[in-house]
């Protein structure tokens, strides 16, 4: 990854944002390892919905960073402190995102650690907890 927080798969995100989402969005809030991250822009506040990848471990959500950290879904997270995400039929309120550097992408499950690593060059992932109910 270069020091912009940018992957291999940067230059792809334009193709994704323009014709992988618009068809990914019908099914990833319900297929397992999927779901759609909802948040506000930091500068526009306006609400933006984008499907990704997404596990589950423990208490812990891990958003692997295909494109990087760069990407604006990342930064607008990572300023709210907060998003809500619809993963297999229910939507969770998210808080505290921590982004992390890990070359390994330890807790990734095999299959997608491999392709992130070695396909995309993907060394960091955001993490993030369910919000407290009250």
């Amino acid at each position: 990854m270069s020091a912009a927080g940018r992957t291999r798969a940067w230059r792809f995100r334009h193709v994704a944002t323009r014709y992988v989402n618009p068809v990914s969005r019908h099914v990833a809030g319900w297929l397992p390892g999927f779901g759609i991250v909802t948040y506000s822009g930091r500068r526009s506040g306006r609400i933006y919905s984008t499907p990704l990848n997404v596990f589950r471990r423990d208490d812990r959500y891990f958003f692997f960073l295909t494109y990087g950290s760069e990407a604006q879904w990342v930064k607008n997270i990572l300023a709210a402190g907060s998003c809500s995400l619809k993963t297999r039929g229910q939507v969770v309120h998210l808080v505290d995102p921590e982004l992390v550097t890990d070359p390994e992408l330890r807790p990734a499950p095999l299959p997608v650690r491999l392709i992130e690593r070695r396909v995309a060059g993907v060394t960091q992932y955001l993490t993030m907890r369910p919000a407290p109910s009250i």
